[in-house]
């Protein structure tokens, strides 16, 4: 059952990103240019086990079969809640569940959740072995970074490969670094030791600061990790994981049409049960590169209504060559 094994490498993955990576963004990009993995957006195991469960699944949740192999991002701080939780996402059809261990965000780190767990690392094998326990043979991985104040590169990931996990991403950067300072790819040459110390048979995926697959294969080569993870660059070029499509020669009127694409497939799939802002955020992924382009993002902006946008996406798709 550990789809991981089954992979060609490199291994290219696209991040999960809140508010970004919900299904119909994974189906968009699965249909210009397809990664190896996907991930959900993150999920509170809380959410999960609370009675407005079913809602969690259908918002959260939810996935198609062209963006297996998908994984199910989740976050907490209860063992017994991990448990829980990887029993019903095995039954709900995952190839895999990966813990978040990484999350920066302030709300998060002060429940003791995600990022925080780099400073308890008791508490993190406890989780790890519970959700594996649960997880009725899907591959468990996690992600993470490489410190909270300081790398503490070592130490942490040698509690976590001492774990059987099934892959481990480090977005090669500490909790207080955030993304304002480049990430540290050196560090992988020590994680890659660590790992053939202790015999462990976890794939490592490095993330960080990566546009291209270009830079993605370099970096595979370099560092003899076995994939690469990458998030802020689908905003750039949402082809991104396409090789045989040179994003230089895309039209206007081709990322246009794609952004037509997912605003139609964002109505159907969520109607009014989704903040339409959120589509906002995707605007200058397509929106670029053509006369009148800035104006034309400043006025999608201002749309009020979901309808409204489309609308104005339609009209604009007449306007540019």
């Amino acid at each position: 059952m550990n789809f991981w094994e089954k992979l060609k490498k490199p291994i290219f993955i696209l991040a999960p990103m809140d508010g970004v990576t919900d299904t119909v963004f994974r189906q968009i990009v699965a249909s210009v240019g397809k990664p190896d993995v996907m991930f959900t957006e993150f999920v509170p195991i809380d959410a999960i086990l609370s009675p407005v469960q079913q809602m969690v699944l259908e918002k959260s949740l939810s996935f198609s079969e062209i963006e297996r192999p998908i994984v199910a991002q989740i976050w907490g701080t209860d063992p017994d809640k991990f448990f829980a939780v990887a029993k019903l996402l095995s039954k709900l059809g995952f190839d895999g569940i990966d813990i978040n261990m990484g999350c920066p965000d302030k709300s998060v780190i002060k429940k003791g959740a995600c990022s925080a767990l780099i400073n308890n690392p008791r508490l993190a094998s406890k989780i790890i072995l519970a959700t594996i326990k649960g997880a009725n043979g899907l591959p468990v991985s996690v992600k993470t970074r490489i410190g909270f104040d300081e790398a503490q590169t070592k130490e942490w990931v040698k509690t976590l490969l001492q774990t059987p996990i099934a892959a481990l991403t480090l977005h090669l950067r500490t909790i207080s670094e955030m993304s304002k300072v480049p990430a540290h790819w050196d560090e992988l040459t020590m994680v890659v030791k660590i790992k053939e110390s202790l015999k462990s048979k976890a794939l490592i995926i490095g993330n960080g600061d990566i546009k291209t697959l270009l830079d993605a294969r370099d970096k595979y080569l370099k560092y003899k990790v076995d994939g690469i993870m990458i998030g802020r660059g689908i905003f750039e070029n949402p082809y991104l994981f396409n090789e045989s499509i040179d994003p230089s020669q895309v039209t206007p009127q081709q990322k246009i049409s794609l952004l037509l694409k997912h605003l139609r497939l964002f109505e159907k799939t969520w109607g009014g049960s989704r903040n339409f802002e959120l589509m906002k955020k995707f605007v200058k992924c397509y929106v670029n590169n053509f006369k009148g382009a800035t104006d034309s993002r400043e006025s999608l902006m201002k749309t009020t209504t979901l309808a409204e946008l489309i609308g104005l996406v339609e009209a604009i798709s007449v306007t540019i060559p």
